[in-house]
């Protein structure tokens, strides 16, 4: 869903993106191991799921790992992994307490079976809420996502099913892995970069950006208070007057 909503002043985001940056450099701050940036940065990502949900976000994206983290260590890759199935194991039943439903957007095939399993579980299990949609881009990369858009509507043509004349910004966004979901409203980043290090790329085309200078493992509810603050003083044109 791509559809622009009318201009306007705006309050609570209906979907909020974060990209969760920082958490080496804290690590590295404290002469700490890498890891341990990252689980404090696990933290940080279940508190502001269950802020989001208090608030009346519907949708919260969290950047949790690029098709870019590939290329760094395994070591640190391995530990991410066992990372992301411990956050599933841990929040799925307080998920489902607290009526979050669970997404992933990505090349999901590329991560390791266990962790494809235990996300799928997780799916599952939290396919009834509708408090918060909790969605986490996993092997996720913004030129992929298009890339494989593009390749599915070119089987689409060839095989008949989709006349090309009838190709749309609405049509090529029901081919992106976000298909289901509304484009975001806020996207935040932390620890003060200024780049979309290669997310959301179509998506994020009329999205309010918010960077913070917190490092990701010290953002708090106020940090993101002030954030949906910043975002309702906001006036969204759409390119109209």
């Amino acid at each position: 869903m791509s559809a622009t909503p009318p201009t306007g002043t705006v309050g609570v985001p209906r979907h909020i993106a974060i990209i969760m940056d920082g958490n080496g450099r804290w690590a590295a701050q404290r002469n700490l191991p890498r890891i341990r940036g990252h689980e404090q940065g696990s933290k940080a990502a279940g508190a502001a799921v269950e802020a989001c949900a208090e608030c009346g976000v519907e949708y919260l994206t969290l950047y949790a790992f690029s098709a870019e983290n590939w290329k760094r260590p395994r070591l640190e890759v391995n530990a991410l992994m066992t990372l992301l199935e411990k956050f599933l194991k841990d929040k799925t039943p307080e998920m489902i307490e607290k009526g979050v439903r669970l997404q992933a957007i990505g090349r999901l095939h590329e991560l390791p079976v266990s962790c494809q399993q235990e996300l799928e579980r997780s799916i599952l299990a939290t396919a009834d809420g509708t408090r918060l949609t909790l969605v986490l881009a996993l092997s996720y990369g913004g030129r992929n996502e298009i890339l494989d858009a593009v390749k599915n509507i070119l089987r689409s043509v060839e095989e008949g099913r989709l006349d090309r004349d009838a190709l749309d910004e609405t049509l090529f966004a029901q081919h992106l892995y976000t298909s289901q979901l509304p484009d975001p409203d806020l996207l935040i980043r932390t620890s003060g970069e200024m780049r979309l290090s290669n997310f959301l790329l179509w998506q994020l085309s009329y999205t309010e950006i918010v960077v913070t200078e917190k490092l990701w493992p010290d953002f708090s509810r106020e940090d993101l208070a002030k954030a949906i603050e910043e975002f309702g003083k906001r006036h969204r044109r759409y390119g109209a007057v």
